[in-house]
């Protein structure tokens, strides 16, 4: 039974409300069915697939420690110009890398708890790639 793919990213929150705003807004997922858990949370899907995965807590989520394992998670994409771009209409900082040896385009950016996200594009698209600051 070998591992397919990743199914989905599960992120506590203490601002619920906020990370449903940009995940629904910058990455453009949908709001959707969740089971009744007994807690607070929300799945966010792109397509049919529930890909992020928020639980409420009441204190806020520690900030990155030296000891943290989980340093990013990726999402694959195409259309890197108009991504780039909504990402500068909603002030959402960002910087980009060329893989080396794969030549694939990574935006890398920041949810509003400061989880590191990046966005993978194909090698044969083609943007100006330069750091956006969010302003």
């Amino acid at each position: 039974m070998p591992v397919q793919k990743l199914d989905h990213v599960n992120v506590r929150t203490s601002d619920l409300p906020g990370m449903i705003d940009f995940y629904q807004r910058v990455m453009g997922m949908k709001l959707g069915a969740r089971p009744g858990f007994d807690f607070p949370g929300a799945w966010l899907y792109v397509g049919d697939q529930a890909v992020v995965h928020l639980i409420e807590t009441v204190d806020s989520p520690p900030d990155y420690r030296p000891d943290q394992r989980l340093e990013h998670f990726a999402l694959s994409a195409t259309g890197l110009g108009d991504f780039l771009a909504h990402l500068r209409a909603h002030k959402v900082a960002y910087y980009c890398r060329v893989l080396p040896d794969f030549d694939i385009r990574q935006v890398n950016l920041h949810d509003p708890d400061g989880n590191h996200l990046h966005v993978d594009f194909p090698p044969d698209e083609d943007a100006d790639l330069s750091d956006y600051d969010g302003t």
